[in-house]
């Protein structure tokens, strides 16, 4: 296994590789873990847009974006040691959304993505590598001129999938506040 200050680096890199296109849109968040793991997160992300809609029916179609994120984790002191870490998140997107024309414009998403951290735990919570995968299930609208902002409400787990020896995971509860470009 790799030492943990090799990670940073290499995360580092792999976000450095993102799209080189004009930014889309950017969020700030605020969420909170569900569970025992007693931690806050704050962030901002940047994303792209990716060509395309598909299943388009009427005024809905299905859209894709890939998010590059940076998350602040304040947790409590617990057994790990850690009360807080950063989180770096690259994750695509698959949104089913309604076409932003005006008013207000709901959506619904899911995304799987990669995370590296700082710290391998948080609080009361061992991770056992400071690697996770990140799913998200989300529910929000557009509003504004032509969809200009977004409120968004995701419900976000990560866990190492096997890769150490335990996977203990984590779950958020997290709110988005956008602005598309």
């Amino acid at each position: 296994m790799a030492p943990r200050w090799m990670l940073t680096p290499a995360v580092l890199l792999a976000l450095l590789a993102a799209p080189c296109l004009a930014v889309d849109s950017a969020v700030v968040e605020g969420g909170w873990t569900e569970g025992d793991a007693h931690a806050e997160r704050y962030g901002a992300a940047a994303r792209w847009d990716l060509a395309g809609k598909w299943l388009i029916v009427g005024d809905w179609h299905l859209a894709s974006y890939v998010e590059l994120g940076v998350a602040y984790w304040d947790g409590e002191n617990g057994e790990s040691g850690e009360n807080e870490l950063v989180d770096f998140g690259l994750t695509p997107v698959l949104r089913y959304q309604h076409a932003p024309t005006g008013g207000v414009a709901p959506f619904v998403e899911f995304g799987v993505g990669v995370h590296g951290y700082t710290e391998d735990g948080i609080g009361d919570k061992e991770f056992d590598i400071p690697f996770a995968f990140g799913t998200h299930v989300g529910l929000g609208a557009r509003f504004g001129d032509a969809g200009k902002y977004e409120l968004l409400y995701r419900f976000q787990h990560h866990s190492n999938a096997g890769l150490g020896d335990d996977n203990p995971g984590i779950n958020w509860h997290a709110v988005q506040l956008g602005l598309h470009f």
